[in-house]
């Protein structure tokens, strides 16, 4: 939604901002769920992970032809002509931002788009088939179920979705409701000590059975209800955390003010292969949605390290050996788990860190919301926030000819809306933002408390 279309609609009655939230979100579900949605809710309902040759020999044969269909039809890939995958290059989050001509295999006329801040700060468009996307949410739907949840189901939602203004917040409006398939969507943009009682007299009202969203939004929510020695009465069944690593604290605070448990879950907006935690409480690579390398820095295989990875649900944009940005650890290949699959483990996610921004008028702005406010901006490849003052902070922008002064109005006014207007904003475009010494690239080095 542009700029112009987004003012119109935050001025229309609460109740016909609803009814749209509504229209679009049956829509999109109506999309998500048809076609091929059923087939894969069935293929994912199977029991592939208590035999390890079954999944295996079916993963390798996913493999075999993703490649195969990739080198024929993306011009990227199609000088490559291997069917192994080790001879494939490696994929950066700069060649989707400056290639995604060469890379994808559809028109976007006929793709589901996808726009994502990246965790690095680049502004990827990203093309699904619409049978990749059904895929996507057959898997996340059968996941979800086997922790009690269907759609239907009240659900508050906690995302990057700026859906309020701040007079709408003192009104006890922080949020959207989606009527039919009864969803919440909180504004993560308001949160803080000043506007806690709007979010918590609604998170009351609505009672929610599932909660889904980013860890550190809601965690702020309930940090602030714990040491005022609150609790909610309805109690959560289940939070699915999104977009951020669940740190532990997260699991303690969230868990005693909510009631529930967290079920964490790893993707991307880009379309990273799924690891899922089970009922024991382990996380484990989903092989059936694609491969997952682990390297070194000379990128030789290793149990910890930066995570290179294959998509079988990307087929409109390949991702192969893609370094989607983050680093796991996984488990020794001999270790077994509770829950009886034999699916790899993985002992540590370290990518999606909960670096935030402290704003002065809106607390902690987390990296989710951070990292959208470069959708639907031009000729970002990468950026990065570094706070050394309150009041201040520094932007470090890669960027390419495309990144014109009204691109760059653009990029700046969205940052405003998140970090506030009393922050001095200071952005530079730079050749080069050097990644950390593990490896791995920081969207906010935030050094107040450093």
């Amino acid at each position: 939604m542009n700029m112009d279309l987004w003012s119109l609609y935050r001025k229309l009655p609460f109740w016909f901002q609803d009814f749209l939230i509504t229209a679009v979100n049956v829509n999109q579900y109506r999309i998500r769920r048809k076609g091929r949605y059923s087939f894969y809710r069935k293929y994912y309902s199977r029991d592939w992970s208590s035999d390890k040759r079954l999944w295996k020999a079916e993963s390798e044969v996913r493999l075999a032809d993703f490649l195969q269909f990739s080198c024929s039809q993306s011009m990227w890939f199609s000088s490559v002509g291997s069917s192994s995958l080790s001879f494939f290059p490696l994929l950066e989050k700069s060649d989707l931002v400056k290639n995604l001509k060469r890379i994808k295999t559809i028109d976007e006329k006929d793709a589901v788009v996808s726009l994502t801040g990246g965790t690095t700060g680049a502004s990827m468009k990203v093309l699904y088939t619409v049978e990749d996307t059904q895929e996507r949410f057959a898997l996340l739907d059968t996941f979800r179920a086997g922790h009690g949840y269907e759609l239907g189901k009240k659900v508050a939602w906690f995302s990057g979705k700026n859906l309020a203004t701040d007079r709408d917040v003192k009104k006890g409006r922080c949020y959207r409701d989606d009527l039919i398939n009864k969803i919440r969507f909180f504004s993560t943009f308001h949160i803080n000590e000043r506007n806690f009682n709007s979010y918590w007299n609604a998170l009351e009202r609505f009672s929610p059975e599932f909660i889904v969203g980013f860890p550190s939004s809601v965690f702020d929510i309930c940090e602030i209800a714990d040491r005022k020695g609150l609790k909610l009465h309805n109690r959560v069944r289940v939070f699915f955390p999104t977009a951020e690593v669940v740190l532990p604290q997260h699991r303690e605070v969230i868990g005693r003010v909510l009631g529930c448990q967290l079920v964490d879950q790893y993707a991307s907006s880009e379309g990273a292969p799924f690891i899922l935690e089970c009922t024991s409480g382990r996380l484990h690579i989903h092989p059936l949605s694609g491969v997952f390398e682990v390297v070194d820095e000379n990128f030789k295989p290793a149990l910890e390290g930066e995570l290179l990875v294959t998509s079988f649900t990307t087929h409109g944009t390949p991702l192969i050996r893609y370094r989607v940005g983050d680093r796991i650890k996984l488990a020794p290949p001999e270790e077994c788990c509770e829950c009886g699959s034999t699916f790899p483990l993985v002992e540590r996610i370290d990518g999606r860190t909960s670096d935030y921004v402290l704003s002065p008028e809106n607390g902690r702005v987390n990296l989710g919301n951070l990292s959208n406010s470069t959708k639907s901006v031009s000729g970002i490849i990468a950026f990065q926030v570094i706070q050394d003052f309150q009041d201040e902070i520094d932007v470090h922008v890669m960027a390419s000819d495309l990144f014109t002064d009204s691109e760059r109005a653009k990029f700046i006014d969205a940052l405003r809306e998140r970090v506030g207007p009393t922050m001095s904003i200071n952005l530079k475009v730079v050749n080069d933002i050097p990644r950390e010494k593990s490896g791995k690239f920081r969207i906010v080095k935030n050094r107040l408390s450093t």
